[in-house]
């Protein structure tokens, strides 16, 4: 049963991004990297910070998985730009289809909240297995890019882009 998260969820979306954000990174990124973007993205502050003041939406299923997304801009064209920020399944899970329930989720509410031409876009590194799961979806790679994150750490990406 997918819902819409809230800031008591908060421990919960920790506990399933200490398991699944591991699992997906363990042999890409170095363990002090791993340690420093699990306290940037899912400390308490980060994720209440995200939910309450930067406009993350999250939606959860349980303790199974979740996604989360953000309006980011209106492009010249009109078009609603919407970022999605996470979507990760516990690895007893993947591969049942709640992974496309969390992504039809978000899309199904960037459309109601758009309410005319939306793109969602999100970075995925060029490494992650998650790739050809987004190509699936009907995701393609727009560009790429090596965004510093601080500590000179970088997220080598795809930027991944629907037009909705």
């Amino acid at each position: 049963m997918i819902r819409k998260a809230g800031i008591e969820d908060i421990p919960a979306i920790r506990k399933m991004a200490d398991v699944a954000f591991r699992r997906t990174y363990a042999s890409i990124l170095s363990p002090e990297q791993m340690d420093y973007m699990m306290d940037w993205m899912y400390s308490q502050e980060s994720l209440l910070n995200q939910m309450t003041s930067l406009g993350h939406i999250f939606y959860l299923d349980g303790e199974k998985g979740y996604v989360s997304f953000r309006f980011e801009r209106q492009l010249d064209d009109g078009t609603k730009l919407f970022h999605l920020e996470k979507l990760y399944v516990l690895p007893e899970y993947q591969r049942t289809g709640l992974g496309l329930l969390l992504f039809n989720k978000v899309v199904e509410s960037v459309k109601q909240i758009a309410g005319g031409p939306a793109r969602i876009e999100l970075n995925v590194n060029r490494y992650n297995n998650a790739v050809s799961f987004y190509e699936h979806l009907g995701m393609h790679k727009a560009r790429t890019g090596d965004f510093p994150i601080g500590h000179g750490y970088f997220m080598n990406d795809y930027i991944m882009a629907m037009d909705l």
